[in-house]
């Protein structure tokens, strides 16, 4: 087992100006889980591979432990990596399969029996051994991939979108073995995916890109409690934060007929007469006063103990959809004209201009 360290690292496509990852500084740390997430384009597979060493690196170098692997080979690099198509052999079976690579390497057939044999029993496929993949199911099929990545017993695990080809309830339930199994193995693990709700379920660290540019890096509480900046801000977290654009006013930010009260050395640093706010659906509250922001109830998503209520509302002129989580037992339904405050110190104010986070949260709603 083993760090990994991306310092500084860039890869630039050929033909292409701007590059797909930019200076890359990151370092994960021995035995960790580190989420690479982003949306597509934003340089996180990109990342991986040239950590795989499957992509060059233009600028920069990255280590293993504390060896520079930049220029080393991909088999030499001793790191196992799990693919979104699994690609696995159709011809052989399970057992082949996981213990194809310790083959190639000349491992002896019966140090191949034990560890196939190991990483089966961790990953309930004894009873699969003699299968072909065919005759396995999709989860079966992820878990195959992953133990021929096992077998091999490297430094480092890379894990390029695994769960995608999954349905929705075999991914929650592989996601959870994937995370146990990280944590039992111990190995170093960087995993890839566009799913923020799989970052945040499965990662000691969460790293967000974004053009190939690292936003903040963090556990994914810090993530969610305190976004570097609104583009981190709105895509962690589902439902996404509500964002908008606020007038600075005297004593915070103007919140529909109300004030939310903000502390003047904070919006000092603001660019110009606005911000903006970002508020998660569970920090705002259907006004009991009638004074807040005024919208109207489109629908109510009911989720048994709770639900989100979809409205929309008008703020400097431009038609914003705000969602709300709301009791699913009580609650306004569509059609219903209410007005919304953030619950105290949990608003977000971010610069309009360079989306920078300004302060933690909102001292209170108010007049």
């Amino acid at each position: 087992m083993a760090s990994v360290t991306f310092d500084k690292a860039s890869r630039i496509y050929p033909g292409t100006t701007a590059p797909a990852v930019d200076a890359l500084d990151l370092r994960v740390e021995d035995g960790e889980f580190l989420v690479l997430v982003g949306p597509s384009g934003c340089g996180k597979s990109t990342s991986l591979r040239m950590l795989a060493g499957l992509e060059e690196i233009d600028d920069g170098r990255i280590l293993i432990g504390d060896r520079d692997v930049t220029d080393v080979a991909p088999k030499d690099r001793d790191i196992a990596m799990v693919f979104q198509n699994y690609a696995l052999y159709p011809h052989m079976t399970v057992a082949e399969n996981m213990g194809f690579a310790l083959k190639i390497a000349g491992v002896s057939k019966e140090d191949r029996a034990t560890r196939v044999q190991d990483a089966a029993r961790l990953l309930d496929l004894e009873p699969y051994l003699d299968r072909k993949p065919k005759a396995l199911s999709g989860g079966q099929r992820q878990r195959v991939a992953m133990g021929r990545a096992i077998v091999r017993e490297p430094q480092v695990f890379l894990m390029d979108e695994p769960l995608s080809n999954l349905d929705a309830k075999l991914r929650v339930q592989t996601r959870t073995q994937i995370a146990s199994l990280q944590r039992r193995l111990g190995v170093t693990t960087v995993y890839v995916t566009h799913d923020q709700t799989e970052a945040l379920t499965m990662g000691d660290r969460i790293a967000v890109l974004k053009d190939g540019v690292l936003q903040q890096v963090g556990t994914p509480r810090d993530l969610y409690e305190t976004p570097a900046n609104a583009f981190v801000a709105g895509f962690i977290g589902s439902p996404a934060m509500n964002l908008f654009d606020a007038d600075v006013v005297e004593g915070g930010v103007q919140f529909g007929t109300a004030t939310a009260l903000v502390d003047r050395k904070t919006l000092a640093g603001a660019t110009g007469s606005k911000v903006t706010v970002g508020i998660r659906p569970e920090d705002l509250t259907v006004s009991a006063t009638g004074k807040g922001i005024q919208a109207t109830v489109d629908l109510v998503e009911e989720l048994g103990a709770d639900g989100y209520l979809y409205a929309n509302t008008e703020i400097n002129g431009e038609s914003i959809e705000v969602v709300v989580r709301v009791d699913g037992r009580n609650h306004p339904v569509a059609g219903d004209k209410i007005a919304l405050l953030p619950v105290e110190h949990h608003m977000h104010v971010f610069d309009t201009v360079s989306g920078v986070r300004l302060t933690q949260g909102a001292i209170s709603a108010g007049s």
